[in-house]
């Protein structure tokens, strides 16, 4: 099926079952000999999610990386996740506590380097009334075994989280922030490289020469992202919201964006819109955020996402959905002055109003100068050999990667 894979599902399944076939890959490997042209392994460097891999990097006596792909804030707040369990916080005391406002108000103290956290403002998986819950105890198993790697790479950059990664260099083996990587590999000189994608749909490149024809920050770009899903109903209301508006947008929407079943918008939605809108199932995103068509962006507040229009200069209006998309959205609210929320349940008159104010208010354009700064901090952070990010690069290969190997 042309569809997203069960988080959940592939969380559990490569905990229980991939060490194993992991052991015998790496046997395999150093087992090859000189003819196969195959290196022996020498270092691993896993996702930060799949940490049944420093049992294999321990008896192999080579170092072990984990890259964790979240911001540090998100990275943090699951880092605390076992001291919200330790304090009974987790889980709630009932369901209601989900929908009756607890989450707004209950604030949550002592996580260093942040500061007026609510409980709303963790990752999704603390909205469980469940002991066992396994998201919830994954991620904060998770997070904690990150303490036991040689060192940790995340992919962003200091000026934009210093406080949190202050905190989290007490606790974590060496750090290296070698972000934005949206912005670092295009400073690679190898072409080959340059070439490699991570996007999970096949992209349509039709995006960009629509966008051509459009005048500079005119057209709102909408994306929830690989995984976000969303009900039928919430669907009609982004599109009404859209038409409502009268901004020009161009529209991604997955075939799995819908839970179960078809994302078909309405056709009185299409003939409204005709003139001004464009729906694709795919795109190139950062080449969409970089184009000077491109206003403002409507997202699920995805890492990636928010990387990459902080690295573009896009202001964004954030509906997050799952994980630490509730971190990233308050800190691009918050902190760094980039974005507003849809707060509580989608509706066509919300998305309007605050549609209309990223593309002409005047908070829109204090968003989109606040943009344009944590910009070029990005790009001073990961342009050139001296920069911070290439800095840290090379540091984590001679320092971390190219450890000799321990005897076990």
């Amino acid at each position: 099926m042309d569809a997203t894979q069960d988080i959940p599902s592939l969380c559990e399944s490569t905990s229980k079952n991939c060490l194993k076939p992991f052991r015998e890959l790496l046997k395999k490997l150093n087992n090859s000999s000189p003819a196969d042209g195959v290196p022996p392994v020498t270092c691993i460097v896993s996702d930060g999610v799949m940490s049944f891999t420093l049992e294999a990097a321990k008896e192999l006596g080579v170092p072990e990386v984990l890259f964790w792909t979240t911001s540090a804030c998100g990275f943090l707040a699951y880092i605390h996740y076992r001291q919200l369990a330790k304090e009974k916080i987790i889980p709630l005391k009932d369901s209601s506590d989900i929908t009756n406002g607890y989450l707004d108000t209950k604030v949550i103290d002592g996580v260093p380097g942040m500061k007026d956290l609510r409980l709303k403002d963790f990752p999704s998986f603390v909205r469980t009334t469940n002991p066992n819950d396994f998201l919830f105890n994954f991620l904060k198993d998770e997070s904690q075994r990150a303490k036991k790697a040689s060192a940790v790479v995340i992919n962003t950059y200091d000026a934009l989280e210093h406080d949190v990664l202050e905190a989290l260099s007490s606790i974590l083996p060496p750090i290296y922030t070698i972000g934005p990587l949206s912005l670092l590999v295009n400073q690679i000189p190898d072409k080959n490289l340059q070439t490699l994608g991570s996007n999970l749909w096949k992209e349509y490149p039709h995006c960009l020469k629509w966008l051509d024809s459009e005048e500079p920050n005119s057209v709102v770009y909408v994306n929830f992202g690989s995984i976000t899903v969303m009900t039928a109903e919430q669907l009609v209301e982004f599109a009404w919201g859209l038409a409502y508006s009268n901004k020009t947008f161009l529209w991604i929407i997955r075939p799995d964006l819908v839970a179960g079943e078809a994302a078909i918008v309405p056709p009185e939605f299409l003939t409204e819109t005709r003139e001004r809108g464009l729906l694709a199932s795919w795109c190139h995103q950062d080449q969409i955020l970089n184009h000077p068509a491109i206003g403002g962006f409507l997202t699920h507040s995805g890492w990636n996402s928010t990387l990459e229009s902080i690295g573009s200069g896009v202001p964004v209006i954030c509906w997050p959905f799952f994980a630490e998309q509730h971190m990233n959205c308050r800190y691009s609210c918050r902190e760094w002055g980039i974005g507003m929320e849809i707060e509580g349940e989608v509706e066509r008159k919300k998305v309007e109003k605050l549609v209309r104010e990223l593309m002409d208010g005047e908070k829109g354009k204090e968003m989109r100068k606040r943009a344009m700064e944590w910009k070029k901090l990005a790009e001073d952070a990961s342009t050139g050999p001296k920069s911070e990010s290439h800095i840290n690069l090379d540091n984590l290969i001679e320092q971390v990667l190219l450890t000799p190997r321990t005897n076990v």
